[in-house]
């Protein structure tokens, strides 16, 4: 079958414009080229959303290009309406009736009067139902009950497979989808007419034009749209982005022309894509996802890009590549959380005592009781006790037993001596003492950790005291390390002087162990640019994303940074770093590169500065700054402005800061000497024992 370039996806609406600033509800878009993924697109309303389309047909049948548009609302109605409102049981035709018939602006439609004045034209009552209106609409009934005798199928054929979809019927209320056909099909009747002979519409056509319209539902792939969906990402956003990645993915794994392909040709009623395919288009929506083509793109004519200006940039343009897996809570240690985790029950489940001891009730003793007699039995952790503690009487109590029906005070039984079943108190306690209450922990049904969280033991105690077994995470980032240049070797490969020991690729390999990533080891290629080319290409389907060290400026030998140019995915930013500045940040097949400097100190400061934020945000976790604190310099530097530099440091005896001799990017002794990092702002400075510093240890960057 032929391939598609480029893929749109539609999560339509047939409600009021929604206003400028993004949110549910409105119309949202994903569009993915030649496998890149753009941002989602929020469409305040349809005037709007039909000529952005129409505008992205046109761009991509100039430069010849073949669309996959897929819209989540029914392309046709149950057998036999077409034909009772057409005369034919063409469903194109249908389209065009509606075209002509709805009057849509983008705060109203007729859409309910339509659907009133249709009904009109069929025995008994309906079929069309729901009046979102405050006023009777002649021939609509309210409720779905109402209608009678109508003579229609309730459901499509496609519907009846597909569980829990709505029917075309239902003009309102929560799901239904009868406003979205009307206004849906109406705008693609009119885009049709626009690009006559370059349109065609599945499965009622042969798929053999440069654009191709496809029904899709976004509730097929709910579970992973759950495992993606966040608060920083509107609902609707992330299902057209996960939808659109799906298709892809179907196309690359060679499936989408099976499905596209499955009989369904010549149906009335239409079909929705990856019914009968659920677990085919489940997988694809799970694999990793297409990269944005602008997610290290900075604006023309940047020359010294600032940190900040970089991070900021990374930050915003960075997505998740990583799919997710179940499994048990005991496994997670590391992993990354790929949902928000509720407590299925309150932590503790039900108030209980904090201490070993005596439990009564402190409103039954007198004011100043200090004898109280001993009740039979004891309560003990793990079994309720099964009787109720009298009034005015004590009863043994041990840590983490529930408190009985009659308890709501414990002394410490320390405090306290016993003689013929008489409890003596050395005096009165506060009431409630030396218990727990129910839930003070985390309350059922409160949010214990977030998504994004790469989860820690503590973590794993707190899922598990909540009843959470199972958890899904993100499959850990698998990031390829790749040295480069003719002069290194392996260690006690060669005595030659000329030759340098790889240091590099052991340490971005453990260092990336240490993040929680899965190191994957390219191993060392020389200054051949061939077979860089060639070791990038079998590299790459294998890895998620890249770090390279050396070739990354633009010298004769800088391999990396000339390859990336060439296939046109490469940013070359000169970051105002020292150690660094050459940062080689582009794409190899849709895997994100970063070519780091060659010199192991600079390339261990690029790593955690850049690389680390941004392989975490691509691992499903969340974007975090290292943590600093300012402590007293014990050195003194004048530093130009221009740059931001990271001076190898460890706090002393004193709690002050102080840095290594030597500022060399060679100098590898001063990493191991080194416990942080001291971070020294953009402009001029002259740093004098005593000033305060901004120092950063490693463990803030996690290692």
């Amino acid at each position: 079958m032929t391939r598609f370039d480029t893929m749109v996806m539609v999560d339509w609406s047939g409600g009021n414009d929604t206003g400028p600033r993004p949110r549910k509800d409105a119309i949202w878009a994903a569009v993915i080229r030649d496998g890149q993924a753009e941002s989602p697109v929020y469409l305040r309303n349809r005037p709007l959303a039909e000529s952005w389309l129409a505008e992205l047909f046109a761009a991509e049948l100039a430069a010849s290009r073949r669309v996959l548009a897929g819209f989540d609302f029914p392309f046709g109605y149950p057998a036999g309406f077409a034909r009772a409102l057409t005369g034919s049981d063409d469903p194109l035709a249908l389209w065009d009736w509606f075209a002509q018939h709805l009057e849509d602006t983008p705060n109203a439609n007729n859409r309910f009067a339509l659907a009133g004045q249709i009904n009109a034209l069929f025995p008994g009552i309906g079929p069309f139902w729901f009046n979102g209106t405050a006023t009777d609409v002649s021939d609509l009934p309210r409720k779905g009950t109402d209608r009678v005798d109508h003579g229609l199928p309730e459901r499509r054929a496609v519907e009846i497979r597909a569980k829990g979809s709505f029917t075309c019927w239902q003009m309102g209320g929560h799901g239904a989808v009868g406003g979205q056909v009307m206004t849906g099909i109406s705008t693609l009747s009119r885009l049709k007419q626009q690009f006559e002979g370059a349109l065609s519409v599945w499965p009622f056509q042969a798929l053999d034009a440069p654009i191709s319209l496809i029904e899709v539902w976004p509730s097929l792939l709910a579970g992973q749209v759950n495992a993606e969906a966040s608060e920083a990402e509107v609902r609707d956003a992330t299902q057209v982005r996960v939808l659109a990645r799906a298709m892809w993915q179907m196309q690359v794994d060679e499936t989408l022309g099976d499905a596209l392909t499955a009989g369904r040709e010549g149906s009335e009623e239409g079909w929705i894509l990856g019914v009968g395919a659920e677990d085919t288009l489940r997988r694809a929506a799970k694999a990793a996802p297409p990269l944005r083509n602008d997610c290290f793109a900075l604006p023309p004519g940047v020359d010294w890009t600032p940190v900040d200006t970089a991070l900021s940039h990374l930050r915003d343009n960075l997505d998740p590549v990583t799919g997710t897996e179940t499994i048990p809570v005991a496994d997670a240690c590391t992993r990354i959380l790929a949902a928000d985790q509720f407590a299925r029950r309150a932590n503790p489940p039900a108030p209980n005592s904090a201490v070993d001891g005596y439990g009564f009730a402190h409103g039954s003793l007198p004011v100043g009781a200090t004898e109280v007699p001993l009740q039979p039995g004891r309560a003990a952790a793990g079994a309720a006790y099964e009787g109720v503690v009298q009034p005015a009487h004590a009863l043994r109590i041990l840590t983490g037993a529930i408190l009985p029906e009659g308890v709501d005070t414990v002394v410490l039984e320390e405090d306290v001596s016993v003689e013929d079943q008489t409890l003596f108190l050395p005096g009165m306690l506060k009431s409630g003492s030396n218990t727990r209450a129910a839930g003070e922990d985390l309350e059922a049904g409160a949010m214990a950790l977030s998504e994004g969280r790469r989860l820690t033991p503590a973590d794993l105690a707190l899922l598990s005291a909540v009843g959470i077994s199972e958890v899904p995470v993100r499959y850990r980032l698998r990031v390829g390390v790749l040295s480069t240049g003719d002069e290194l070797a392996a260690p006690n490969a060669t005595d030659d002087p000329a030759r340098t020991y790889d240091a590099n690729r052991p340490m971005l390999l453990a260092l990336l162990a240490r993040f929680g990533h899965a190191p994957v080891d390219l191993g060392h290629v020389g200054d051949n640019r061939t077979t860089l080319h060639n070791k990038l290409d079998r590299s790459a389907p294998d890895v998620d994303a890249i770090l390279t060290s050396g070739g990354a400026s633009a010298g004769d030998e800088d391999h990396v940074s000339a390859l990336l140019k060439a296939t046109g995915t490469l940013n070359h930013w000169r970051i105002a770093v020292k150690p660094g500045r050459p940062l080689a940040l582009g794409h190899w097949q849709n895997k994100p590169v970063f070519g780091l400097p060659g010199n192991p100190v600079a390339a261990l400061v690029c790593t955690l500065i850049f690389a680390r934020p941004a392989l975490e945000r691509l691992a499903g976790g969340t974007w975090s700054d290292p943590q600093g604190f300012n402590v007293p310099a014990a050195f003194e530097k004048r530093k130009k402005p221009g740059r931001r530099e990271y001076l190898r440091a460890r706090i002393d005896a004193q709690g002050h800061a102080e840095v290594f001799a030597s500022e060399g990017s060679g100098r590898i002794s001063g990493l191991s000497w080194a416990d942080g990092l001291v971070e020294l702002e953009d402009g001029a400075r002259h740093v004098r024992p005593g000033d305060p510093v901004r120092y950063i240890p490693f463990a803030s960057f996690g290692f």
